[in-house]
Parts: C-alpha cells; structure tokens; sequence
C-alpha cells in the first residue's frame, strides 16, 4: 500500500486504531464559521483553538491519543478519516454532535 494508501480514507480509516487529535467545539455555527475562517486565512490551529474553542481542550484543542470506538460516532467518522497534518498547516475536518460543532484535526495515526 504505501504512501498511496492515504488517497482511500475509508481504507486508511480502518487501519488505525488510535489518532492524536485536535479539535475546536463552537457551540454555535456562526462561531465555528469564525474559526474556520481565520483558519483557512492561514492561522495556526492551535492558536485559533485558544480563542474559539468552548470545551476543556482550550489549551491546543489537544484531545490526544484517542481510541476508535472512544469517541461520538460523526466525530469519530470524520476524524479517524482525516490525514495527519501539523497545527501550523492543517488538514482539517467539521463534524456535528450532540456537542456542537467541531473542526477537527489528526496529528498521528498508529
């Protein structure tokens, strides 16, 4: 497979098992609108997490290391089929949950 094998995500997602993952939870669409245009203008993931983000991952929106199966089902879905991407270029994902809206970004894969 190789390094081609990042052009199916739906493949790619189901081989790993865990990512390390970023992500801002805007309660409000408008918010998440916000971030993700300051984001796109080129701001640092990181950065824009410490202005928007609503939830206890203010510092980064680092969640981690998080488990396939650990997460909201649309999070997850979103997430896990992301390629990995660095705070300072991100390659990023939006999911809808229970918990707001999110702008999702994976770190790692293993």
């Amino acid at each position: 497979m190789g390094k081609d094998a990042g052009k199916d995500a739906g493949k790619a997602a189901k081989g790993a098992q865990s990512i390390n993952v970023r992500h801002i939870l805007c309660e409000k669409h408008g918010k998440k609108e916000e971030a993700l245009a300051k984001i796109r203008d080129g701001a640092d993931f990181g950065a824009v997490a410490r202005e928007y983000s609503e939830d206890k991952a203010r510092t980064g929106g680092s969640l981690g290391w998080k488990q396939k199966g650990t997460l909201d089902p649309e999070f997850e879905k979103v997430a896990f089929a992301l390629e990995t991407s660095s705070t300072g270029s991100p390659k990023i994902g939006e999911a809808k949950t229970p918990f707001g809206y999110h702008i999702i970004m994976v770190e790692g894969k293993k």
